[in-house]
C-alpha cells in the first residue's frame, strides 16, 4: 500500500526537471556523494554532475544513494567548474552570507524560481562545495548569484546532502506548480548566452582593458569584479554577447594602431 504522504499532487514538469543540475565540487567523502544522489532523485531530479572530487565513488558512496545508483552511474565528473558549467544558462552557488565576492543572494524558494525560468532556454546548475570549506571566491565569481539557506545561527552547519535536499526541495514545489506547456522557441540569436560564451565575453574585456590602459597602474580585479556584476545582472543573449565583443575587438584593432603594434 502506497503512502498518501510520501505521493505529488502531480507529476513535475520532466522536461524543466532535466534541464537542472545538481554540481558538486570537491567533494571529500564518497559517501556525502551517494546521499546527495538520493536527496535529489527522491525530488524528481536526475542531472548529478561531479567537479574534482577527491576520491572516487565507492561502496559507501553506492549503499548511501539507497536506489539511486542510476543517478551516480550516470554523474559526469569533470576538472574544472568553468568546464561543468560552460553550456549552463544561470549558476547559482549555495554559500554562506559572509562573503567577499558581493553577490546577490536568494533565498532558496527564489533560486528555484530563478533556475526554472531560465531552464526552458537551457540547462541550469545549482553549485555546492566541498563540505568544510564550500566554494572558494574564484568559484563563485563563476557562478550569476548565491543562495543561502537560513538556518539557526546558532547551529547553522548543514551536512551536504542535507543541503541539497532543501534546494532539490524548493526546485520540485516550483516544478509541480509550473506550467506543463512550453513556450514558444526563441530565435538561436535571442537565446541568453552561455556561460562558456559570458566567459568568453569577460577575458577579451579584460585584455581590452589592459590595453587602453584603463587601469593606469591600478590592480584591475576590483574593476573586473564589478564589471562582472554589471553584465552579470543583464542576462546577456547571444546576440548581445556577439555585438559586446565586436566593439571590443574594434577597441582592441585601434589601441593596437595607436601603439604601432599593427598598422591602419
Amino acid at each position: 500500500m502506497s503512502d498518501p504522504l510520501n505521493e505529488s499532487p502531480a507529476p513535475a514538469n520532466p522536461g524543466l526537471a532535466a534541464q537542472v543540475r545538481i554540481i558538486l565540487v570537491g567533494t571529500q567523502h564518497p559517501g556525502n556523494i551517494g546521499a546527495a544522489a538520493r536527496a535529489l532523485k527522491t525530488m524528481g531530479l536526475s542531472q548529478l554532475v561531479l567537479v574534482a572530487p577527491e576520491k572516487p565513488l565507492d561502496d559507501d558512496a553506492y549503499r548511501r544513494s539507497a536506489g539511486a545508483e542510476d543517478v551516480l552511474d550516470a554523474a559526469p565528473v569533470h576538472a574544472t567548474l568553468a568546464e561543468a558549467v560552460a553550456d549552463c544558462r544561470l549558476v547559482l552557488g549555495c554559500t554562506a552570507r559572509s562573503r567577499r565576492v558581493q553577490l546577490e543572494q536568494l533565498e532558496p524558494d527564489q533560486a528555484a524560481q530563478r533556475l526554472l525560468g531560465a531552464a526552458p532556454e537551457g540547462p541550469v546548475a545549482l553549485v555546492f562545495g566541498r563540505e568544510r570549506t564550500g566554494l572558494t571566491n574564484e568559484e563563485l565569481q563563476l557562478c550569476h548569484a548565491s543562495v543561502h539557506i537560513p538556518s539557526d545561527p546558532a547551529f547553522s552547519s548543514l551536512n551536504l546532502a542535507a543541503a541539497v535536499q532543501v534546494l532539490s526541495y524548493e526546485v520540485r514545489l516550483a516544478l509541480l506548480a509550473a506550467a506543463p506547456a512550453a513556450p514558444a522557441a526563441p530565435r538561436p540569436d535571442e537565446l541568453p548566452a552561455t556561460h562558456e560564451q559570458v566567459e568568453g565575453f569577460f577575458a577579451q574585456l579584460a585584455e581590452t582593458l589592459e590595453e587602453i590602459d584603463f587601469h593606469k597602474g591600478r590592480a584591475p580585479d576590483s574593476a573586473m569584479r564589478k564589471l562582472r556584476r554589471l553584465f552579470l545582472r543583464t542576462d546577456l543573449t547571444v546576440n548581445e554577447v556577439r555585438l559586446l565583443r565586436g566593439i571590443l575587438a574594434d577597441a582592441q584593432r585601434m589601441a593596437r594602431i595607436a601603439t604601432g603594434r599593427l598598422s591602419p
